[in-house]
């Protein structure tokens, strides 16, 4: 039994935003004290709020402004700081990488990108990033994950395309898919899993992923699956947490039809509304945190085969924001 997932570098109520251009007056003025603006009175001076940092004026009037945001973490091998972190779960780990990539995209904020307050926002750590180089392609395989957390299907072929274009390929070696969405009071039935599996075997035919998968089926679901599809997974994610040992049923299945039992220790639900909300508001204040819910997630892995060595690790996520985007004027206010 192998485990594929595990630590980068292991083996195998708010304001409204002001307009772009004050943002970035207020980027470039020089701030007085720690902090607090200071209110002369007589030959007094009074504290009064704090003046919100440039930098999270400058992202909250972009996301103000977006409909989608795409945030891309980049290869976490080259952040030093996660190395220094005793292991992460991978809830942790990924809350960790989505605050820091939002904290150092407000950093590099450009002025031509204010003025421009793009629908799609674009949100990355530009040292980080890491293409495959095309010499070493045939040595490297790349593995994903992904959590749909909507019902949008296509959000599939928009998760493969965007990690392509980011490690610079043009094909993925498997891709794993999460149990879809559901609620509490139902059992996930091969009905749930036929419209995203459908758009899996698209991505098959298209030369864009070599090989699919599937994550916390049990036997009945698993064969109901292969019986029906017709690309066939070749591999079954089971949870460590929920068995300490395989299903006999479960492994001779998987033994007689030649898929791949892999285990992991996600939560059931690694990509929530209310926890990505929640690490915006931590990251940009006054960022409108709750008009915004993710669409889907990413995790993806390079690794050297000849060595079974991650070479590459990162996350992509989208989210959308649920009310309709600020209109422009030309004297730069918006109503």
């Amino acid at each position: 039994m192998r485990r594929t997932e595990g630590r980068a570098g292991d083996r195998a109520e708010e304001d409204e935003p002001r307009g772009p251009e004050d943002a970035w007056r207020r980027t470039n003025e020089p701030q007085q004290g720690e902090g607090l603006n200071t209110v002369s009175k007589g030959s007094h001076s009074e504290p009064s709020v704090p003046i919100m940092s440039p930098d999270s004026c400058a992202a909250r009037s972009l996301l103000h402004r977006a409909s989608v945001l795409t945030l891309q973490t980049g290869n976490l091998l080259n952040w030093g700081r996660l190395k220094k972190k005793c292991q992460l779960s991978p809830s942790e780990e990924l809350w960790d990488c989505i605050r820091t990539t939002l904290d150092e995209w407000s950093l590099k904020i450009s002025p031509e990108l204010l003025q421009e307050s793009p629908s799609i926002l674009e949100c990355s750590v530009a040292q980080a990033t890491e293409t495959i180089n095309p010499e070493e392609r045939e040595e490297m395989k790349v593995s994903a994950k992904l959590f749909i957390a909507g019902s949008e299907f296509s959000s599939i072929r928009d998760a493969v395309d965007l990690a392509c274009s980011a490690l610079g390929i043009t094909q993925l070696d498997s891709v794993i898919l999460a149990p879809p969405p559901i609620d509490d009071d139902v059992n996930l039935s091969l009905e749930h899993l036929q419209p995203y599996w459908e758009e899996l075997e698209r991505l098959v035919q298209n030369k864009k992923v070599v090989a699919i998968g599937t994550s916390d089926l049990d036997k009945t679901l698993l064969e109901q699956l292969y019986q029906w599809a017709q690309v066939k997974p070749n591999s079954n994610q089971v949870n460590l947490a929920s068995c300490c040992v395989m299903p006999p049923d479960l492994t001779e299945f998987a033994k007689q039809f030649d898929i791949q039992l892999l285990t992991h220790n996600d939560p059931k639900e690694l990509l929530t509304e209310s926890s990505f909300q929640e690490t915006i508001k931590e990251a940009i204040e006054d960022s409108g945190s709750k008009e915004w819910t993710p669409l889907w997630l990413l995790r993806y892995s390079v690794i050297v085969k000849s060595r079974g060595i991650i070479k590459s690790k990162g996350y992509i996520l989208q989210a959308k924001r649920n009310v309709p985007p600020l209109v422009h004027h030309s004297l730069g206010y918006e109503s």
